[in-house]
C-alpha cells in the first residue's frame, strides 16, 4: 500500500475537510471532514453505512480527493476495518463538539472509510 507524503499529511492535517468522489471522476463528490492517525486519513459517513456516499466507496473502493486545489486518486477500503485507537479522539480534537454530535456516535464509527493514495500508474 502506498503511504502518504510527509507534505500531503501537513496538508490533510491542517485542512478543515475534503472533497470525496467514490468511483470515476463523473460522480458528484461530498465534502467531508477527515482526520490523520498514525499516518493514515480517516473520514466518516455521519448518517451510517446507508449514505450514499459511504455505499458508494464499498461498491467501488477508489476515488479521488480534492484538498483545495490538491486533488488524489485514492483507496477506499470500508470492510475489515480494526477499531484504530485514537480515532474518536482525533475526530474530537479537531472539531470539537460538532464530532461529538455526528463523527464519533455508533452509526458513523460503523461507517468509517480509510483513505489512501493509489499507487502510481506505470507508464
Amino acid at each position: 500500500m502506498t503511504a502518504w507524503t510527509p507534505e500531503d499529511r501537513t496538508l490533510l492535517t491542517e485542512t478543515y475537510s475534503l472533497v470525496l468522489t467514490a468511483g470515476d471522476a463523473s460522480r458528484p463528490g461530498v465534502e467531508v471532514g477527515m482526520v490523520v492517525v498514525d499516518g493514515a486519513l480517516y473520514v466518516r459517513a455521519y448518517r451510517g453505512v446507508r449514505s450514499r456516499w459511504y455505499r458508494a466507496a464499498q461498491q467501488h473502493g477508489h476515488g479521488r480527493i480534492r484538498v483545495g486545489a490538491v486533488r488524489r486518486d485514492v483507496l477506499l477500503t470500508t470492510a475489515g476495518l480494526e477499531p484504530v485507537a485514537g480515532l474518536d479522539a482525533a475526530f474530537r480534537a479537531k472539531y470539537g463538539p460538532v464530532a461529538e454530535a455526528l463523527d464519533t456516535r455508533p452509526g458513523a464509527r460503523a461507517a468509517t472509510i480509510r483513505i489512501d493514495p493509489a499507487p502510481a500508474v506505470s507508464p
